[in-house]
């Protein structure tokens, strides 16, 4: 586990690194998990900050980069590997490699006008990130999102309607759950379902979607707007092996003109329902959930291999035994 962070205004590392030292402490008392603090004056050097603290022991998990000691910066730029610059992906340090750019104080020497040529103005970016100059600023909370999708591979190949109701039901389900969680109402839905390209019976894929009158975040308009979608683009005789549930079109809240001759008015006390469901699915005392989903698919996602997740279940922490 790791963090960051990044400050404008930084001249003295060392009581930067004071309050690291005090933060990494805390969050081992508070959590026992050990975490790696770097600071810099760029969302970039910072990342490189707390690269470096990871890779070297000396510094004790903690490092700040600040604009006064350059000589610092330079110094543990040219010990970090381009590959390891955060946005750098292998393609691009490939690339930069056999252009002899192999450090990241090579990348942040290199002239702007000539990556943002032959890459992209991201790497540029980049670039100037490296050089003290922030160009990606820090967002206090992650902008609302434009869409949610939900999709999964099968285990197995779906081959009868009913199993694909079941698995559309529980992408709709979960995807109304991750709108809430996003505070957001949505008037689109959309269905997609899809063979293998790969298996060597004929293709098909097909997507359909549906239109509300009334934005909802009520898990059940989405689960019976994603069947009438579904409905329109099922063909018998295929062996599917993926289908999604896509929300679109969001808004703030639910608030709409209703129509004397709607044939969908909005729920009654639906927002206390969903409020209740989720109240008892986070609980972690129990679940509930809509029944068209089904008991026990055979269906479902292959998860053999999943790793265990230690930090977050109980159940999953690893056992020592002595004797």
């Amino acid at each position: 586990m790791h963090g960051y962070q990044v400050t404008a205004e930084m001249d003295n590392a060392l009581r930067f690194e004071e309050f690291s030292v005090h933060l990494r402490g805390h969050v081992y008392a508070c959590t026992r998990l050990t975490i790696g603090v770097g600071m810099g004056p760029t969302k970039t050097l910072a990342k490189s900050a707390q690269w470096a603290s990871k890779e070297w022991p000396v510094f004790r998990g903690v490092l700040a980069l600040t604009p006064g000691d350059p000589t610092r910066t330079a110094n543990m730029l040219s010990l970090q590997p381009v590959q390891e610059i955060w946005g750098v992906g292998s393609r691009i340090a490939r690339k930069l490699n056999t252009m002899g750019i192999t450090t990241a104080l090579q990348l942040a020497r290199a002239n702007t006008a000539f990556i943002r040529k032959n890459f992209n103005v991201v790497l540029e970016r980049t670039v100037r990130e490296l050089n003290g100059e922030s160009c990606i600023s820090l967002e206090d909370t992650p902008p609302p999102k434009q869409q949610i999708v939900c999709s999964r591979s099968f285990g197995e190949r779906i081959t009868t309607y009913d199993a694909m109701r079941q698995a559309v039901c529980q992408y709709a389900e979960r995807a109304a759950e991750k709108l809430r969680g996003e505070h957001q109402y949505c008037r689109h839905i959309s269905v997609f379902i899809k063979t293998s390209p790969f298996a060597t019976e004929p293709y098909y894929g097909n997507v359909a979607g549906e239109k509300l009158l009334t934005a909802t975040q009520d898990t059940r308009d989405i689960i019976a707007a994603a069947l009438r979608a579904l409905e329109r683009i099922w063909r018998d005789g295929h062996r599917y092996a993926k289908a999604g549930v896509m929300l679109n079109d969001f808004s703030g809240s639910g608030i709409a003109r209703l129509n004397l001759f709607d044939e969908q008015p909005p729920r009654p006390h639906s927002q206390e329902l969903m409020k209740v469901v989720d109240g008892i699915n986070h609980s972690g005392l129990g679940q509930i959930w809509f029944a068209g989903r089904g008991i026990a698919p055979h269906w479902k996602m292959k998860r053999e291999m999943l790793s265990p997740v230690y930090t977050t279940r109980w159940k999953e922490q690893p056992l020592a035994r002595i004797g």
